[in-house]
């Protein structure tokens, strides 16, 4: 393996966080009759999302949970292709608040609070939100709403990415965030107005259809959503604030798919397992072991697979070692059966992480060959795999497979920081000292990011690392510089 293995990912992974990759959507744009292109360009729309985005993974909003932002990008991305910009760059991710709510930011990047996703009681209705959220989007209403800041440059951008971030997420606090921005009357232009709601609603509606949904469930959710808060005042949900649900929206919305088929679509079994995660890490290991036993006992409510699963996890936390491997052998023999001799990627990582727990390693290791082929781009099966690898000294193997891997989720903090790692192990240090920098740049963290390569810098590379490593540092002392900071 040559040591320079992380190099050829260079300038796609710094033009990736400068917003680049926008630049592609420049042309064939729908028409939306009116100058929000002119004003704001794609690629601009792409680095105020990015400039949020930092902002999200540099604090504790950010669900890092490999399996809950994968299954969400699964979902948004079978509505993006039916999209009037299907080739646009879309990120869906969990934040870490059981609020309800969810929120679209410029560029392409939506955000989905644990909470909403517990309170959607279909995949439907959560298939419905990411609609709205992504005609949002697709529509451009956020830039059509900072479209007057377009004189200031960048530097104002990044400061109204933040301040739109607040408002989506914590309307309460929102004012406070936008003081510290040159105009403090942008509070106004935050929200969306009735009529970007109603677009995005009419647009969103499109999307759940021909993606084979049920459209009734975007009114039902609302409906319910209406009703049980109508009491709460100033205690309604945020998504109720920075989406305004009146009843005048909700009969539009009755009135569009009021001669559409009422048709029940079958949750996919990775909508219960998301959902059966969120619940158990709400609870403790005893909690979550109760709860589960009592609603497989019971047999009243929810999916039987998804509550095994929640189960085995709450054992495997526990260290109940040989229930856990008990409960999940029936498990993996009741999704076989349900998902007709399919194997699901979720329970075969928690099957994974059930015999790493047992120390059997080189079960372990055979286990993780085998089921990587089959799950190449489950990420978290690749952190546990890789994760093992390093525990046993595999590091060659490990590289290789995170560089792999690297290349499809360039985004990764997670796969950087187990390259690291990797090089660490083979006493790479100027590979380390690039790979942790990457990492830090991914969350935000540019003045690490700089630390790092200027000590990957004193490490003996080539001719060609060094240079490398020299237009890295201009790369994000550029992005600094953007930011405002010294």
């Amino acid at each position: 393996m040559k040591a320079t293995i992380i190099v050829p990912m260079k300038k796609m992974i710094l033009l990736l966080l400068l917003g680049m990759p926008a630049l592609a959507f420049s042309d064939g744009l729908p028409d939306l009759g009116d100058v929000s292109q002119a004003v704001l360009t794609p690629l601009q729309e792409r680095q105020i999302g990015q400039q949020s985005m930092m902002q999200i993974r540099a604090s504790k909003q950010y669900l890092d949970d490999a399996e809950i932002n994968d299954y969400l990008n699964q979902l948004g991305a079978k509505l993006v292709e039916n999209s009037p910009e299907p080739s646009l760059d879309f990120e869906f991710f969990a934040v870490n608040d059981y609020g309800v709510n969810a929120f679209a930011l410029p560029g392409g990047f939506i955000g989905v609070n644990a909470g909403l996703l517990l309170i959607t009681q279909s995949e439907s209705e959560l298939a419905s939100v990411l609609s709205h959220e992504i005609s949002h989007v697709t529509q451009h209403h956020l830039a059509r709403m900072i479209e007057g800041q377009q004189g200031d440059g960048l530097l104002s951008m990044a400061a109204i990415a933040i301040a739109i971030l607040a408002a989506r997420t914590n309307p309460q606090a929102a004012e406070a965030t936008i003081l510290g921005v040159q105009a403090g009357n942008i509070q106004k232009q935050l929200n969306f107005t009735r009529a970007y709601e109603k677009e995005a609603d009419r647009i969103g509606l499109q999307l759940l259809q021909k993606s084979g949904f049920n459209t009734h469930a975007m009114p039902e959710f609302l409906d319910r959503l209406q009703k049980s808060t109508r009491l709460l005042d100033s205690n309604a949900p945020n998504y109720m604030r920075t989406h305004p649900i009146t009843s005048d929206r909700i009969a539009e919305i009755e009135d569009r798919t009021h001669n559409q088929p009422y048709t029940l679509i079958p949750d996919s079994i990775d909508f219960q397992l998301v959902r059966t995660k969120l619940i158990a890490a709400q609870k403790t290991a005893p909690e979550a072991i109760a709860y589960f036993s009592d609603a497989l006992g019971a047999q009243h409510y929810g999916n039987p697979i998804a509550q095994r699963y929640g189960l085995v996890s709450a054992l495997l936390r526990d260290n109940q070692l040989d229930r856990a491997t008990q409960e999940l052998a029936i498990l993996r023999q009741q999704a076989r059966t349900y998902l007709k001799a399919k194997i699901n990627p979720m329970i075969e990582t928690l099957a994974g992480q059930a015999l790493r727990a047992t120390k059997n390693y080189s079960e372990a290791l055979k286990f993780y060959r085998a089921a990587v082929q089959l799950f190449p781009q489950h990420r978290a099966l690749i952190y546990d795999y890789a994760d093992l690898l390093l525990q046993n000294n595999h590091a060659e193997t490990a590289i290789k497979l995170l560089t792999d891997q690297l290349t499809r989720h360039p985004r990764d903090v997670a796969l950087y920081d187990l390259q690291a790692r990797a090089y660490a192990m083979q006493g790479k240090i100027l590979e380390q000292h690039q790979a942790q920098a990457y990492s830090y740049a991914w969350q935000g963290n540019l003045y690490a990011a700089i630390e790092q390569l200027e000590l990957a810098k004193q490490a003996d590379g080539s001719f060609y690392q060094l240079s490398t490593i020299e237009s890295d540092l201009r790369e994000l002392r550029d992005m600094l510089n953007v930011r405002g900071k010294p």
